[in-house]
């Protein structure tokens, strides 16, 4: 969350490196280092060169204002402004002042050096506050203290702060009132700390919540009883009794994203009350929940919903996918993992291709769609640019073939396990005109010259990457079925950039086998799509 800074007086508690506003571009990232350096030469007065003429004594960057000197630091990398830091004691000043991100670790002894570094790096508004799992945590005395330091925070980020308490988190939202991010993770106060916050932040967007484990029984619904209309975004993750913040969402009226994932108990009584009283909703994921038909024939009043993801909803069927569909026309992105249970497939399909046209994005694992639904998607949707299908029994050449004849805006499509074959492939040759990237894996029907092929006909603007079935499935073999098709977060944001990369097969030597060895440990469908996903989220939200 932030770069890695140097504290003198606590350098053991010093900045972890991570993630920094990246420049324009690296000619303008390698100008700025080369800046710096110039800099500190002028600052230094050393020799201009080998024949004995001197720079002069006077430091002519002091003509440069801090402001200046700042936008130069914002530019490099950690280690280069840690240089930087330590030319003079002004650079020390103007580059603590300057950073606004900060990630530290955060065991019980870092209260005796919090002083210190917030003295330094007084202008932080993005903190990551991070501990080990064997080691004692900061509590609330650490956090009150860096909370009062820090009042200009706008993102908090706390992982593994097993003794803050709901005091601690009272502390945070007296002094941070500007905060607009807020995520816990595997922390043990309870639901009073989080109401604290929501109160005391009028701002607050965004509040993401994972494993808190001083929550209520099972018997306590809605204990957060607090209203905030700021709130844009909700997450509740591997939550037991989530439920007791039931209050609190559904009184969120500017609710956009609302994400519940593998949260213990039932939520159809919670979606009912989102859909009364949150109808601006926009982005909804249900995965490893207790839902059914009832909560999305309750969503079906939210018509402003643009993206769904079911995954693993066992209690879901086509009529409750279909009741969703028929009022909501503005879908846009559709993932269903469908956990192999047969209770999602043609029937609900039909009903989105026939209500939703705008739909762009499929993403259908564990589905057995056939050509009678996916020709329709292919007919009625004509926007539909990502394709990905994962698991599916039925999907073989004369569905790949429906969908390369009617498809005209596709332009990525992802294929796993699925029975297709060279044939069903040829159909690429001529249909989709737009598509620019495939991804193939154990199909065992599609062979490794398919992929050259496919870009020759192509004119080498078709980017085709394909496994190597059988050392894939022996990698595999070892890792648990969980592991192929665990996550559906990683599937949702892979779906991004495209490259127009070489066309690769199985019949590629070694260099190409290492390559392709990054998508044996992962789920070829997430690998495939997570940059995809991001990409044109970001084309239309922020």
């Amino acid at each position: 969350m932030g770069q890695s800074a140097s504290t003198p007086s606590a350098t053991s508690f010093s900045p972890s490196s991570s993630r920094r506003v990246k420049p324009l571009s690296s000619y303008s990232s390698a100008v700025a280092a080369s800046a710096a350096k110039e800099l500190a030469v002028m600052t230094n007065g050393d020799a201009a060169s080998g024949s004995g003429a001197v720079c002069p004594s006077r430091d002519h960057t002091l003509d440069l204002p801090d402001e200046c000197l700042a936008l130069v630091f914002q530019s490099l990398g950690s280690g280069d402004r840690k240089r930087c830091s330590l030319v003079c004691r002004r650079w020390l000043v103007v580059e603590g002042q300057s950073r606004h991100r900060l990630a530290l670790d955060a065991r019980a002894a870092l209260l005796e050096a919090a002083q210190a570094i917030f003295s330094r790096f007084d202008a932080v508004s993005k903190l990551a506050l991070k501990c080990d799992r064997r080691a004692d945590s900061i509590g609330d005395e650490a956090i009150a203290l860096i909370a009062a330091r820090c009042p200009n925070l706008t993102r908090l980020k706390l992982r593994a702060c097993r003794t803050v308490t709901d005091a601690g988190m009272a502390a945070v939202a007296d002094h941070c009132p500007n905060l607009r991010k807020l995520s816990v993770g595997s922390c043990t106060f309870g639901s009073k700390g989080i109401e604290a916050v929501v109160r005391g932040c009028a701002l607050l967007e965004e509040l993401s919540i994972k494993r808190l484990r001083g929550l209520p029984d099972a018997t306590v619904i809605g204990d957060v009883v607090v209203k905030a209309a700021s709130l844009r975004s909700v997450c509740l993750k591997e939550l037991y009794n989530g439920q007791c913040f039931s209050r609190l969402i559904a009184g969120s009226s500017n609710l956009k994203t609302l994400k519940l994932i593998r949260c213990s108990g039932d939520w159809d009584r919670l979606l009912e009350d989102v859909a009364n009283k949150v109808p601006g909703i926009i982005e909804i994921h249900l995965e490893k929940l207790q839902v059914s038909d009832r909560g999305l024939s309750a969503l079906s009043s939210c018509a402003n919903l643009e993206i769904l993801h079911l995954v693993k909803t066992p209690e879901c069927t086509d009529a409750g996918l279909s009741s969703v569909a028929e009022r909501c026309h503005l879908l846009r992105k559709v993932h269903i993992d469908g956990w192999k249970t047969n209770r999602i497939g043609d029937e609900g399909l039909i009903v989105v291709a026939k209500q939703c046209p705008n739909l762009q994005e499929l993403v259908l694992i564990g589905v057995n769609p056939t050509a009678r639904s996916l020709g329709l998607i292919a007919s009625n949707c004509r926007n539909l640019e990502r394709l990905a299908l994962c698991g599916s029994e039925t999907f073989g050449d004369a569905e790949i073939t429906c969908i390369a004849s009617k498809c005209m805006a596709l332009k990525k499509l992802c294929i796993k396990g699925c029975p297709v074959s060279d044939q069903g492939m040829e159909a690429l040759v001529e249909g989709c005109p737009k598509l620019v990237k495939v991804k193939v894996k154990k199909c065992r029907g599609v062979t490794p010259g398919c992929a050259d092929w496919l870009m020759t006909c192509r004119d080498g603007m078709l980017a085709v990457n394909l496994d190597i079935t059988g050392q894939i499935e022996q990698q595999e073999a070892s890792v648990g079925e969980s592991r192929i098709i665990e996550s559906n977060e990683q599937l949702v944001d892979q779906i991004g950039a495209v490259e127009l990369l070489p066309s690769s097969s199985t019949s590629r030597p070694s260099p190409w086998k290492t390559r392709m060895g990054y998508f044996a440990g992962r789920n070829f469908v997430a690998s495939a799509f997570r940059r995809w996903s991001h990409g044109s989220s970001n084309s239309n939200h922020t």
